[in-house]
């Protein structure tokens, strides 16, 4: 079977690594869909799955795994690409990138709410789809070791008693242990086992790291990065 047919190219996989970060191409002519992928796989560890169309995508679960997606606008079969960005519409993790030719008013504005991160003019540039491929996927780990970090501080202070929590938040805020006794009414001494436990607790080596973990959590709670899509 040809590199060039679309059952060899179904599901094929570049190189594979443990960074993260799939690349999934959605395109239905084979010709294009193979120079794309013979562009992206090439001289990096990374996986890279091609499909020859949305409804196949779907079919193999494909949203899963997907960190970078291209796909052509106009797709064969039941699922067309305005169906295909709500179906990823809710997956924080993906940036959608859609490939067309011309365009109505109506479909741009549909790829913009839709929460594409760019549109490629087609048909695709290899050279092209590589730079912006590149560069997203560069993105995407940068704010994928974010999320490790946000998850990370959350889970060692996970285990923290409400009234720990408290003392914590009055080391972060500046509060020795005599302040903080006097503000929560416990006495110096309990605020001193309180803080062995939740330096404990949390494995942290000292205060700096305590706060570090503290503070990356604070802004997670007030950010979410979870709930941000590349693109909008």
């Amino acid at each position: 079977m040809s590199m060039l047919s679309a059952n060899a190219l179904r599901g094929q996989h570049g190189r594979v690594t443990e960074n993260g970060g799939h690349i999934h191409l959605i395109l239905p002519d084979p010709t294009e869909r193979a120079a794309c992928f013979r562009v992206l796989a090439a001289g990096s560890e990374r996986i890279v799955r091609s499909f020859a169309s949305a409804d196949a995508w779907i079919e193999a679960e494909g949203s899963d795994s997907c960190a970078i997606l291209l796909f052509h606008w106009r797709q064969p079969g039941a699922t067309d690409g305005a169906a295909l960005l709500d179906h990823i519409a809710g997956r924080g993790g993906t940036a959608a990138f859609v490939a067309a030719e011309q365009l109505s008013i109506a479909e741009s504005r549909a790829i913009l709410r839709g929460g594409a991160q760019d549109l490629l003019p087609a048909p695709l540039d290899p050279r092209l789809v590589r730079r912006t491929i590149d560069a997203a996927l560069a993105d995407w780990r940068a704010r994928q070791g974010v999320l490790d970090r946000h998850r990370e501080a959350e889970t060692r202070l996970a285990a923290l008693t409400p009234r720990e929590r408290d003392i914590l938040d009055a080391i972060a805020a500046g509060l020795g242990n005599k302040a903080i006794a006097r503000q929560l009414e416990l006495s110096p001494r309990t605020v001193e086992v309180h803080r062995a436990n939740i330096m404990r607790r949390a494995g942290a080596g000292n205060v700096a790291e305590l706060l570090r973990l503290q503070f990356i959590a604070e802004f997670a709670r007030a950010a979410p990065i979870d709930s941000v899509r590349f693109g909008v």
